[in-house]
């Protein structure tokens, strides 16, 4: 389902992917909101991962997303309850300058194409792919950290 996204137009696609994304959290019965929008501001949905919210924000384009829009979708995040989190899925990647800038002890953990990808290939439950990443992030201040380091 998510090749047969690749040949969409940019829009098109992105609504897709969100689309997906639900139906991915939904198989693995993470309580999953569908996109939604509130005054000012556009949600690409929501789930439960052990009793915490997380916000998701959902980017398919050209580019790898770079800091602005990390900030951007952090600053969704500080808008709410303090103990809200966030999982930001870029297809394409992020910038490694992004990343940096981006900086350490923040409320998102990041997930790419490459990650989605290596979950689906080895059967990850995808639960357990995102509490590793929430650990990594909390022990080391890591916003991305590879599905290849968390399951050697």
């Amino acid at each position: 389902a998510l090749i047969s996204l690749t040949d969409m137009p940019p829009q098109a696609r992105g609504y897709q992917f969100e689309k997906f994304l639900k139906k991915v959290f939904d198989a693995f019965a993470l309580q999953a909101e569908k996109p939604f929008r509130l005054v000012g501001e556009q949600i690409d949905g929501s789930f439960v991962l052990d009793g915490d919210t997380y916000l998701v924000e959902a980017k398919w384009q050209n580019d790898l997303t770079g800091a602005g829009d990390l900030h951007a979708f952090h600053g969704k995040l500080d808008q709410r309850a303090s103990w809200g989190r966030g999982l930001f899925v870029s297809y394409s990647g992020f910038t490694e300058q992004g990343l940096v800038a981006f900086g350490r002890a923040r409320k998102v953990i990041c997930l790419d194409g490459r990650d989605l990808s290596e979950t689906f290939q080895r059967q990850l439950p995808l639960p357990e792919v995102l509490r590793r990443k929430v650990r990594r992030a909390v022990e080391h201040g890591v916003t991305l950290a590879r599905v290849s380091d968390l399951f050697p």
